[in-house]
C-alpha cells in the first residue's frame, strides 16, 4: 500500500505515480462535525502548495483545505459534492476531494508520515 503523507492543517495526500489524491483527515472531520457542504476546485486549475484548493463546510464552521503539493487539478470528488456525507462516513476513503498531478515530488518529502500525525493529533487534545 502507499503510504499517505499528512499535512499541520489535517489533509492527506496519497501518491499515485505522478498523481496524489487529497482529502481531509478522520480527525479533521471528527472536528467539523457532519460535513453538509463541499466546494471544489474546477478541472485544470493550477493550484499552489499551501494554498487553498478547496472548501469544506459543516453544521459547526467553513473551513479551507489547502493543497499539500503543487500542481494541476486533474481530478474532482463529484460524488461528494451531490452527497457531502461521504466525507463523514469515509474521510480517508470515498470522501476523497481532488487528485492533482504534482509539479514537485520533492514537496512530499516535507509532510509528516503517519507517526508524525499522529504525534500532532494528540499534542492536540
Amino acid at each position: 500500500m502507499t503510504a499517505i503523507r499528512y499535512t499541520k492543517d489535517h489533509e492527506w495526500v496519497r501518491q499515485e505515480g505522478d498523481i496524489v489524491v487529497i482529502g481531509i483527515t478522520d480527525y479533521a472531520q471528527s472536528q467539523l462535525g457532519d460535513v453538509v457542504y463541499v466546494e471544489l476546485p474546477e478541472l485544470g486549475r493550477q493550484v499552489e502548495q499551501g494554498k487553498e484548493a478547496a472548501v469544506v463546510e459543516s453544521a459547526k464552521a467553513a473551513s479551507e483545505v489547502y493543497a499539500p503539493v503543487s500542481g494541476e487539478i486533474v481530478a474532482i470528488n463529484d460524488a461528494i459534492v451531490a452527497d457531502p456525507a461521504k466525507v463523514n462516513a469515509d474521510a480517508m476513503g470515498e470522501g476523497w476531494f481532488v487528485k492533482i498531478k504534482l509539479a514537485d515530488a520533492r514537496q512530499l518529502d516535507g509532510l509528516m508520515d503517519e507517526a508524525a500525525y499522529a504525534a500532532l493529533v494528540a499534542e492536540q487534545h
